[in-house]
């Protein structure tokens, strides 16, 4: 039987633990909403923190370094992921059977001789005894170069107004290989090491499906493939071989039909790239009317962090830090309640405390454009 919009947020809200937030620790709460997008660390330390039962900003650095409970890595459509390093044993193996698509020129791409070379050299320059801190990307260029060849080296990917070395297209294919996760940074610079060692799941990419199914389904095979910017056909080949059961024309995992009995009427922050809004389809029942046109960014989500209401995107919002003080300023689409007002202010206190700050709330047009 077919379930309505409202219900199908609820059950996801539910599931990423975003209504009554009771995660026990950073890795489960990166568990639940099935990877955290980190590109802004700052809104990745938010998100994971929202879905906490306590803590903050310095449990989930405390998680990456020195506990490695959490792993920073390339994950889903190639982007910066805060992963549980417990299921990298899923992650690492389902991304990389993910086919590539695209690419450059064929005198730019290498071909999967060369992309091997490259992972390996990867591989063996961050096993090297004494880097326990990992190399930064100019000393893994080196590395890379050292141990392949100069064909590695050489300057044909525009990248940023300069040009990368030949080996960097391959950098989250060597991540998805296991050959390295990012590093505790050197002040403003990023850094590599080894990513931690796992046990290969069986079937990775139906586990992630079955997980995916489960944070954000019902679910098409589309969805599926947008959220890993993977080729449909491939998105269906794994349906295929997993046990799903179809509702209308989406699915969810066979048996796992249950939806709450009624509509959200959570009152909810989202910073930016949260999970729960770049993952949910269709955009235009989570973003519907006014919200399609303002919280989106030429159809992509997370570009804003979002008010979320009964479900549904109805505002945005921002937040300018200043010291240990933070003032938010909430931009609703219609009229709020008072009770509706308080609830954002409680939320807006939540994300205060996980980033160690005292917190202002203010209503009103927010007239910062959209993070790229």
């Amino acid at each position: 039987m077919a379930r309505g919009p409202e219900l199908v947020a609820a059950r996801r809200l539910a599931r990423h633990l975003l209504e009554e937030p009771h995660a026990p620790d950073a890795a489960a709460a990166a568990s639940a909403s099935v990877g955290t997008h980190a590109q802004i660390a700052s809104s990745a330390e938010v998100s994971i923190g929202i879905r906490m039962a306590a803590g903050g900003a310095a449990d989930v650095r405390e998680a990456l370094w020195p506990h490695r409970t959490l792993t920073k890595t390339y994950g889903p459509r190639g982007t910066v992921h805060y992963l549980a390093t417990d299921e990298l044993g899923m992650w690492l193996p389902a991304l990389d059977a993910v086919p590539v698509t695209g690419g450059g020129p064929d005198d730019v791409r290498l071909d999967g001789d060369q992309t091997t070379a490259v992972v390996e050299a990867v591989r063996d320059a961050l096993a090297q005894p004494g880097i326990e801190d990992g190399l930064t990307l100019d000393e893994l260029d080196k590395e890379v170069v050292a141990r392949t060849g100069s064909w590695a080296g050489e300057l044909v990917m525009p990248a940023f107004q300069t040009w990368w070395p030949r080996w960097r297209q391959v950098i989250s294919r060597a991540a998805a290989r296991g050959a390295l996760a990012f590093g505790p940074g050197r002040g403003r610079t990023i850094t590599y090491v080894r990513a931690p060692d796992y046990v290969r799941v069986e079937e990775p990419e139906v586990q992630l499906l079955q997980r995916y199914l489960h944070a954000y389904g019902p679910a098409a095979p589309r969805d599926f493939a947008r959220w890993l910017s993977a080729p449909i056909a491939w998105a269906d080949s794994v349906f295929e071989r997993a046990s799903v059961e179809r509702i209308a024309d989406v699915f969810v995992n066979a048996g796992d039909t249950g939806f709450p009995d009624a509509a959200s009427s959570a009152v909810l922050l989202l910073p930016y790239f949260d999970a729960f809004v770049v993952g949910s389809h269709p955009r235009s029942e989570l973003f519907p009317r006014r919200a399609y046109e303002r919280a989106l960014a030429r159809g992509q989500a997370g570009n804003y962090p979002v008010l979320v209401v009964d479900g549904t995107v109805q505002g945005v919002w921002h937040q300018k830090k200043s010291g240990k003080r933070i003032a938010i300023t909430v931009e609703a689409f219609s009229r709020l309640s008072a009770g509706q007002r308080r609830e954002v202010e409680h939320r807006a206190e939540r994300i205060g405390a996980i980033q160690g700050a005292s917190v202002s709330v203010s209503f009103g047009e927010v007239s910062v454009g959209p993070h790229a």
